[in-house]
C-alpha cells in the first residue's frame, strides 16, 4: 500500500486524477502531459469489444484497449514505437484483428501473474509520464436497460441497438476498487471527468461504488470536460446539461463543480461529415447548467484532425490547469 501524501507541498506538482477511457480521454492525456501536473488516469475495464474481448475470454484478463491507448498517450517515446503500439494485424491465423499493444499487455500479465504490475512495467519500458491505473482488476461487464425494458450485455454492443438507454449497470454491482486508485483521488488536487463516451467509458468508473464514493468524499475541484458531438446510440439530442443529469442520476447525487464545453463554431461540411453517421453539436444550455449549480466555462477548444473533431488537447489542459490553480488560490483565501 503506498504511503499517503499529506498534501500538495510549496514547490510540488499539482497532482490530478483524469477518470474515463476511449479516444476522448487519450487525446486530453496527450496536452495534459505537457502541463507542471502528476496525472492518474484511472481508466475504464469494461470493453469487450475486438482484440481486447478476445484476449478478456481466452486469458482471463481485465480488456487490455483502453489501457494501452492511454499509455500511448502519456508515453514519452520515439513516434515509431507508438505505431508499434498501435499497429494492428490484419493477416494471420489468430493474429489478424489483434493489436501488438494489447499482446504486450497480455504477456506481461502472464509475466508477472498481476495486471497492474504488468501496466507498471510496461509503463517504465515506455516511460510514461504520470500513473495508469485499471478501476478495478475484476472481470466486470457493463449492461444497459433500454427505455423499451430489455436488457443489452456487453459495452459494445449497447450503442448499437438502435434503442435509447435508460440506464447502465455493473456485473458484478459490487465490483471492487482498486487501492491505489482510491488512494490517488484521496491525494488528488483536482479530479477531471471525460471528455469519452457518457454510457460506456465514464460512467462504468463511476459505478464502481468504492471509487465513486472517493471522488464524491474528495474536497477537491471536480472538473467535467462535455464531449462536442453527440454519440449516435448513446447520445443522440442530448445538451451538455443532459449529459450532467445521466451521470448525477446513475451515482445518486450531484458531484460536480465545473463543467467545460466547446463554443467554437463547426465548419458546414464538418457537420455534414458527422450528420451522415446521426451525430450532432452538443449544445451547451448554460442556463440550465448554471441551475445545476455548476461554473460553467465555454470556449473555442476544438480542432479537425484527420477528418474527426477532437479537443484540441493542448487548449483544453491550459484551461484546466488555470481553473484548478484558481480554486486552489480561493480555497487559500476562504480558509485564511
Amino acid at each position: 500500500m503506498p504511503t499517503r501524501r499529506k498534501g500538495t507541498q510549496p514547490g510540488e506538482q499539482l497532482r490530478v486524477v483524469v477518470i474515463g477511457g476511449g479516444t476522448g480521454l487519450s487525446v486530453l492525456l496527450r496536452g495534459l502531459k505537457h502541463e507542471p501536473v502528476h496525472i492518474t488516469a484511472i481508466v475504464t475495464v469494461a470493453d469487450d469489444g475486438g482484440s481486447s474481448g478476445i484476449l478478456r475470454e481466452e486469458m482471463d484478463m481485465p480488456p487490455p484497449g483502453d489501457i494501452r491507448n492511454v499509455l500511448t498517450a502519456l508515453a514519452d517515446t520515439e513516434p515509431l514505437m507508438e505505431k508499434v503500439m498501435q499497429y494492428r494485424f490484419s493477416t494471420g491465423t489468430g493474429l489478424a484483428g489483434h493489436n501488438l499493444g494489447n499482446l504486450l499487455l497480455a504477456a506481461m500479465n502472464e509475466i508477472t501473474g498481476d495486471f497492474v504490475t504488468a501496466v507498471k512495467k510496461l509503463s517504465g519500458v515506455l516511460a510514461v509520464r504520470g500513473d495508469v491505473l485499471p478501476a478495478s482488476t475484476q472481470s466486470i461487464r457493463l449492461l444497459a436497460e433500454m427505455e423499451d425494458g430489455s436488457i443489452v450485455v456487453g459495452e459494445s454492443q449497447i450503442p448499437l441497438t438502435g434503442k435509447r438507454i435508460k440506464r447502465v449497470f455493473l456485473d458484478p454491482e459490487d465490483a471492487v476498487p482498486l487501492s491505489e486508485a482510491l488512494l490517488a483521488i484521496e491525494e488528488a488536487d483536482a479530479i477531471l471527468i471525460g471528455p469519452g463516451s457518457l454510457y460506456t467509458s465514464i460512467l462504468p468508473n463511476l459505478l464502481v461504488r468504492g471509487l465513486f464514493d472517493a471522488v464524491k468524499r474528495s474536497p477537491s475541484p471536480k472538473l467535467y470536460i462535455c464531449n462536442v458531438m453527440t454519440q449516435p446510440g448513446e447520445t443522440d439530442g442530448y445538451t451538455a446539461s443532459a449529459h450532467v443529469e445521466v451521470m448525477y442520476r446513475h451515482v445518486g447525487s450531484p458531484f460536480l463543480d465545473t463543467v467545460i464545453v466547446n463554443s467554437a463554431d463547426i465548419p458546414a461540411h464538418v457537420l455534414e461529415k458527422y450528420a451522415e453517421k446521426g451525430a450532432t453539436p452538443v449544445i451547451c444550455d448554460l442556463g440550465r447548467l448554471r441551475q445545476l449549480g455548476l461554473h460553467v466555462v465555454a470556449k473555442p477548444l476544438v480542432t479537425f484532425e484527420d477528418g474527426y473533431l477532437r479537443h484540441d488537447a493542448h487548449a483544453v489542459s491550459k484551461q484546466v490547469v488555470s481553473l484548478i490553480r484558481r480554486k486552489r488560490r480561493m480555497q487559500k483565501l476562504e480558509k485564511e
